[in-house]
């Protein structure tokens, strides 16, 4: 029986074929047999020669048969699936995590707020005028004795749907511009990118006042103004990142199948200038939610009696020094949103880096 498998295993060393092409050979039949529940059957006539057929081969044994079939399974169905490398490197991130939890729990309040606000936030009461913290009002009463905690959680909603829409409108008309400018060059290229430099060298806060002062005082015209000053922060980083991909390989080849323009802006080069867009518009939403703030605070956003945190902190700047927790309750919001939506940025840099 030993001299009968040594000369199998010479008559397929001299059979002409290479270990590649036995595999090839071998793999399909085996997941074949696998599908079907069979035993694994000779092999070696499908490489053996024609004249060489003839020879009674031995089956090789069970455990020969299973060490193949698991050498021929895909790495994932042999290994157990690991956590993806984005997850671990964010979740290896404390301030991130940190920052997307406290998001998480602004965002649950926002939504929520009808249920959990104790009082009715704009519903005055004139005996409860600049009431000091306590059981019945967490945070206070403002000038017109309305709950500050209820006008709290009113006031997100309007302040992160400001953010939300405000990058939402700057992504809408910058991205489109900035993969045009980018991928097409030329005359559109110069045009665009002129357009967006006149627009960065004025502040975006300025440019934000400016705007929101041209449309009118509203919730509605502040995430315009906004948003239509932040966009050409977004089309001057998609335009860089397509430059920088323009002339990779997969791009050219697409273009020599003959792809058209619009497939290949959108099946292959969006995709791929997206990461730092979603880094961009996270560390984006932290300013517009300030700039929504500073607009209302200056009468051009939310308006009374509908709250919102800028408008929250415009009421209390006249009662500083009688009822200081007027101010507290809208600043520290802020300052805490702010900071969380920057740390949730820095974490997403950090998790989408190809480099880290």
């Amino acid at each position: 029986m030993a001299w009968r498998r040594g000369a199998d295993r010479a008559s397929v060393q001299h059979s002409g074929l290479r270990q590649d092409d036995r595999r090839r050979c071998v793999q399909p039949r085996l997941r074949r047999g696998a599908r079907r529940g069979v035993v694994c059957r000779d092999w070696l006539s499908a490489v053996e020669p024609a004249g060489r057929r003839a020879l009674s081969l031995d089956q090789p044994t069970p455990e020969e048969c299973l060490m193949t079939a698991i050498a021929s399974l895909p790495h994932s169905a042999i290994l157990p699936r690991s956590r993806s490398p984005f997850l671990k490197k964010f979740l290896a991130n404390k301030g991130a995590v940190i920052g997307a939890a406290v998001l998480l729990l602004f965002v649950l309040a926002a939504i929520l707020a009808p249920w959990v606000a104790p009082h009715d936030p704009l519903k005055a009461n004139f005996l409860a005028v600049r009431k000091a913290p306590s059981l019945i009002y967490w945070m206070g009463t403002d000038e017109l004795g309305r709950d500050l905690f209820s006008r709290l959680l009113y006031g997100a909603r309007s302040s992160l749907l400001a953010g939300g829409v405000s990058v939402a409108i700057a992504m809408l008309i910058g991205v489109p511009l900035g993969l045009l400018a980018g991928y097409f060059g030329g005359k559109l290229d110069m045009i665009i990118s002129q357009v967006m430099e006149a627009l960065l060298s004025c502040p975006f806060l300025v440019l934000a006042i400016a705007l929101g002062a041209f449309l009118g005082p509203s919730l509605t015209n502040a995430m315009i103004a906004i948003g239509l000053s932040a966009m050409p922060i977004f089309a001057r980083l998609t335009r860089g990142q397509v430059l920088s991909i323009k002339h990779e390989d997969y791009l050219e080849g697409a273009r020599a199948i003959g792809l058209p323009d619009r497939w290949i802006i959108l099946r292959y080069v969006l995709p791929n200038v997206m990461s730092p867009l979603v880094v961009q518009a996270t560390l984006t939403i932290a300013s517009a939610i300030l700039a929504e703030a500073s607009l209302s605070f200056l009468g051009l956003g939310q308006q009374p009696p509908s709250p919102s945190w800028g408008s929250m902190l415009n009421t209390a700047k006249n009662f500083m020094e009688q009822a200081p927790w007027m101010s507290i309750a809208p600043g520290v919001a802020i300052y805490i949103t702010v900071l969380c939506f920057n740390l949730l940025g820095d974490g997403l840099r950090d998790a989408l880096d190809p480099k880290g």
